[in-house]
């Protein structure tokens, strides 16, 4: 099989084979796909102008599809913590109560990370919270932020 292929495969096969993982790529939009497209598509372009052996173009794809990928997960696809100090919050984020707070009333939170990029928040609870009391996030409503106080289970 290897030797009828070796036998068969031009340049051109490599530009379609890419072509074909470009369509797919379409389909998917994931985008890892494309390096594998644009690595066969080079493939051929290289085969085109120096007659290269099956072996040798098989090895030359894996090496630019396996750096396509490399490049893909480590600078192209998006982390899920931007750099602008923007996080994605969760429910056991914990903070510190700057300001009172009342039921039904605002008062004022410091978060020890980001949460939506800012640390400082406009907060309210169901409770009495008094200042200096940790908190933790149980829902987050537009701008407010409700809050409870936080209880330390024993693990």
């Amino acid at each position: 099989m290897i030797e009828l292929l070796a036998q068969s495969v031009e340049w051109w096969h490599w530009v379609v084979f890419g072509i074909v993982l470009l369509i797919l790529e379409m389909t998917t939009g994931t985008f890892l796909l494309l390096g594998l497209g644009v690595s066969a598509m080079i493939v051929g372009a290289i085969d085109s102008v120096v007659d290269t052996s099956f072996g040798m173009e098989i090895m030359i794809w894996s090496v630019l599809s396996v750096l396509a990928l490399v490049a893909w997960f480590r600078w192209i696809k998006s982390n899920t913590v931007s750099h602008s100090g923007q996080s994605n919050y969760r429910l056991d984020t914990l903070g510190t109560v700057i300001e009172d707070i009342k039921p039904h009333d605002r008062g004022k939170v410091t978060f020890d990370s980001p949460v939506l990029g800012n640390t400082s928040w406009q907060s309210t609870a169901k409770i009495d919270i008094d200042k200096n009391t940790r908190v933790q996030i149980v829902q987050v409503n537009g701008q407010l932020i409700e809050v409870e106080p936080y209880i330390q289970t024993q693990g």
